[in-house]
Formats: structure tokens, C-alpha cells, sequence
């Protein structure tokens, strides 16, 4: 179980992967050509093309937030996952603006805390990794995506942390990763591979615990200063399709995505058929329910780590 501080050191670390800055810019918008992530935003950069952004806003708009009337119009493009908002000045700027709402940095909190933190919690729970650098790389994966990509794989090569040892896995993930990263077909995730180098270098300098001060590219991260000036690095995202947010429209979603749901929802296998329809709908909002979850049909990160796929 980490720490408070380690909570916050281990979220400061991936900020300054995303942003330059220890504690995130919630009002940071960008779009990179290639990046299959389109465009992103905010404290740790969720994107558009995940569904997540979507979820985002429209949890900022339901608590009336306020740049809500001036965002609310644009959601269902957010939803349909429409890449013209890519070139959208004026959604670039009311999101830049309502970055400086207190009101949306608490929704940030929030969000990047259920879709990302405790999924990130729940995975290396499973894997049965306890130390803080450990849980820190798998958040890193989870923010920046395609994290059960490059379990498996490792798992399929080289056995899970019982096998290996929770430090001897974490760092066999950090340099498959890597070199996945190094060699993706999307040339823009060749410049991120500095997030593994970075994870490389504090398990080289035994940094496992996630000791104060720690620098990273630069920054300095301690108790005291969490803001430093600094250039944003490359931050496209390596989010796999498997990600994407699943939920009823029109025309229905129809996927193995889709079926791998409906499995995980115990449905009868002569219902498994891959149509996200008012059915499924129905499931996810009752499971939702049931375990505590935010009631909105919607199957992203937190959803699925609740259904533990």
C-alpha cells in the first residue's frame, strides 16, 4: 500500500511525462500530427480517440461547471469521437480556459484518480506488485496506454512477478516496453521511450521506494515544490484499440470488444454477440450500480477494471 506522499510522487512523476510539470496542466490541449490519440487534454492528457475525454467533460458538465454551457453543445461530437475537433479552435480554447476553473482541476482529480489510478491499483494488485516504483510504471502504461498489451507479452515470455520476482518483471516490463516503443509503427512513440529510461535509471539508482527529492527529466520533484517551468515533452499516446470507451449508440457498437464485454457480464453464450445494444446497456448499468460505480452505460477504464478485464 503506498503512502500519501508516494500517491502524490508516483502522479507527479507521470505528470512530468505529460506536461513538464509535477502537478499536471489541467488546461493543456494538444494535438500531434500522427498521434492516434488526437487530441488530448488536461493534468495527465486523456484523449479523444480513447472516449475518455468524452467521459471527462461531460462529468464537468453535469456538475455544472463554468464553461459547462459552452462545452455542452460540442459532447456528442466528443462521444461520436469526431477528429474534426482536432482543428477545432474554439473547443481548443474554451478547454484551455475551463482548465483554470477550480471546479474542473477537482473533476481532473477525480477522474484521473478512478480511470487511471485505481484500475492502475487494481492491475498491479492482481500481478501482485507491492512496491511503489512497480505501481508507478504500471500507472505510466495505464495513462499512456496499451498497458495489457505488454503484461501479456512479458507473462508469455518470461512468467508473471511470482515467477521472476516483483523488481526482476518490473524491470523486464520497462525494457520490453521500451523496445516496443522504440520499434512501433507510429513514429511518434519512438521519442517517448524517455518514460522507460526514466523508469530504467530510478531502478538502476535503487529508487524502488520513491525516495524525496527525485529528479525527473530535470525536474525536481519534493515535498515542497510541485511546479516548475518546463518545456513539454513529446506525450503521444500509445493507447491500444481494446481501450476505447464502450457504450450504447446509434448505430451500435459491434466488436470482439464488444463480445469480451458481454463475457465478462456473464451473459448466456447464445447472447454473446458482439452488438453493444439496449441489453448490454442494461448490464453495464446494473453492474455499475451494484459495485459503486458512476451509472452511465459507459465502459472505460474504471468499468473494466471493476469486471477485471
Amino acid at each position: 500500500m503506498l503512502t500519501a506522499l508516494q500517491k502524490k510522487t508516483s502522479q507527479a512523476i507521470v505528470n512530468i511525462f505529460e506536461t513538464g510539470k509535477p502537478l499536471g496542466d489541467y488546461g493543456c490541449v494538444s494535438v500531434l500530427n500522427g498521434d492516434t490519440g488526437h487530441l488530448t487534454y488536461g493534468r495527465s492528457q486523456t484523449t479523444l480517440a480513447s472516449g475518455n475525454l468524452a467521459l471527462l467533460l461531460y462529468a464537468y458538465c453535469d456538475s455544472k461547471g463554468q464553461f459547462s454551457t459552452l462545452l455542452k453543445p460540442y459532447l456528442p461530437a466528443f462521444e461520436r469521437l469526431d477528429f474534426s475537433l482536432d482543428q477545432n479552435e474554439r473547443v481548443k480554447s474554451l478547454l484551455r480556459q475551463a482548465g483554470n476553473d477550480p471546479l474542473m482541476k477537482k473533476i481532473q482529480n477525480e477522474f484521473f484518480d478512478r480511470v487511471y489510478w485505481e484500475p492502475a491499483l487494481k492491475a498491479a494488485s492482481y500481478l501482485k506488485i507491492s512496491r511503489p516504483l512497480g505501481v508507478t510504471v504500471i500507472y505510466d502504461s495505464k495513462i499512456h496506454g496499451s498497458f495489457e498489451r505488454i503484461r501479456d507479452r512479458v507473462v508469455q515470455q518470461y512468467g508473471g512477478p511470482s515467477d521472476v520476482g516483483e523488481e526482476k518483471w518490473i524491470e523486464t516490463y520497462v525494457s520490453t516496453r521500451r523496445d516496443w516503443l522504440a520499434n512501433h509503427s507510429n513514429v511518434l512513440l519512438h521519442r517517448t521511450v524517455y518514460r522507460m529510461d526514466s523508469f530504467k535509471e530510478m531502478i538502476d539508482t535503487d529508487k524502488w521506494e520513491l525516495p524525496l527529492p527525485l529528479t525527473i527529466r530535470n525536474v525536481v520533484i519534493n515535498e515542497e515544490i510541485f511546479d516548475i517551468n518546463y518545456k513539454p515533452p513529446v506525450t503521444a499516446s500509445a493507447t491500444d484499440p481494446v481501450e476505447r470507451v464502450l457504450f450504447f449508440t446509434r448505430p451500435m457498437m459491434r466488436s470482439n470488444y464488444v463480445k469480451k464485454l458481454q463475457k465478462a457480464l456473464n451473459f448466456p453464450e447464445e447472447d454473446i454477440d458482439g452488438i453493444f445494444g439496449k441489453k448490454t446497456d442494461r448490464a453495464v448499468r446494473r453492474f455499475q450500480k451494484a459495485h459503486g460505480l458512476r451509472i452511465d452505460g459507459k465502459v472505460g477504464p474504471a468499468t473494466r477494471a471493476a469486471l477485471g478485464y
